[in-house]
């Protein structure tokens, strides 16, 4: 295989479980953990270093590796800073998730001088909206962390959670984007679980999310980039010419291109896919990524139940598996393999 092609594989590392906010969406739980060390976080990005550089010494091939940091809220660490020099110093790209209300001018320029290089903000809307969601005047807080972000020369992601109580006022976020000048728009969908079960009719059907979809790649966004990791909306413009095989190389990140190291050093297949794999202060992750009965399922179609397993698009798709986990046990049967409720394709 080419040297050119370049494969990403990225960390997500939450350092608490701590937040400032309540969000009735929320996949999380917010219950105190046995939070890991900075010296600890520093462990994991050398071990992840180090697995990288061995498979692309054995391999032939090339990687672009990054560590995506939050939270809960990751400011609820006083030594976020610290952690995220530590990350550095290994080489890789650093993203931050945040809710942006505790983000200040000082802090927005420390982001930028270790490095950062880009900072996601949730924002779920127009500010009723969103206050309904995350909590009143969580939306002017918000967006006032948002331009010390931008002020300090950072590229800002806006991130709206996808379901009924928003959907027909996403558009507006375009608008709302190229007012504050921030760069990306993304979106993703609403995952039934931890606080987010309580939301399950919120979700929207397949009908609904492909309509919503259509508008939103129609929709006119100069200078704002639309970003999701949605694999069924990656799938809309993508063209099939017969059934794409049984090796996965796209869509759904879990299992393929990630992990997720939680705040007690627990390891998921994703940040949305609560399935215990390892811990990182007992297991190595480059075990864990090669034996895990969990990520060797997620990369076998011949496991896959319904649509999903017969799609002639699994292997650049896949279905949402937090979605397929999260909607499934809500109805007495927890699977992370079935299919994705809401995929229209």
């Amino acid at each position: 295989m080419s040297m050119t092609q370049s494969h990403e594989f990225f960390i997500q590392c939450h350092l608490t479980e701590r937040c400032n906010l309540d969000c009735c969406h929320c996949y999380q739980t917010g219950q105190k953990t046995d939070e890991m060390s900075l010296s600890e976080i520093g462990d994991i990005a050398r071990e992840v270093s180090d697995m990288i550089e061995h498979w692309s010494e054995t391999y032939g091939l090339t990687f672009s590796s990054s560590f995506n940091v939050t939270g809960g809220e990751p400011f609820m660490r006083r030594d976020i800073f610290g952690i995220l020099e530590e990350i550095a110093k290994h080489g890789f790209e650093i993203y931050l998730l945040t809710n942006g209300i505790l983000v200040d001018r000082d802090r927005a320029r420390m982001l930028s001088a270790v490095g950062v290089k880009g900072v996601q903000v949730s924002i779920e809307g127009p500010e009723a909206v969103h206050d309904s969601i995350r909590g009143k005047g969580s939306f002017s807080s918000a967006l006032k962390g948002v331009q010390y972000l931008l002020d300090a020369g950072l590229v800002v992601t806006l991130n709206t959670t996808l379901s009924a109580i928003n959907a027909d006022s996403f558009l507006q976020m375009v608008e709302l984007c190229s007012s504050q000048g921030v760069q990306k728009l993304g979106f993703s969908r609403l995952v039934p679980f931890g606080r987010g079960k309580e939301m399950l009719e919120s979700m929207l059907d397949a009908s609904r999310v492909k309509e919503l979809y259509q508008s939103i790649y129609s929709a006119e966004a100069e200078g704002v980039m639309l970003v999701t990791g949605d694999p069924v909306a990656s799938q809309m413009s993508a063209q099939v010419d017969g059934d794409e095989g049984s090796t996965p190389c796209g869509g759904c990140a879990a299992g393929l291109s990630g992990l997720t190291i939680l705040s007690d050093g627990t390891i998921t297949p994703c940040r949305r896919l609560p399935i215990p794999i390892g811990n990182v202060r007992e297991d190595s992750l480059r075990e864990v990524w090669a034996t895990s009965p969990v990520l060797s399922a997620l990369r076998d179609r011949s496991r896959y139940k319904g649509k999903c397993g017969t799609c002639k698009r699994w292997a650049q798709c896949r279905g949402c598996r937090a979605i397929a986990y999260g909607y499934s046990q809500s109805h007495g049967n927890a699977d992370f393999l079935a299919e994705d409720p809401q995929c229209f394709l």
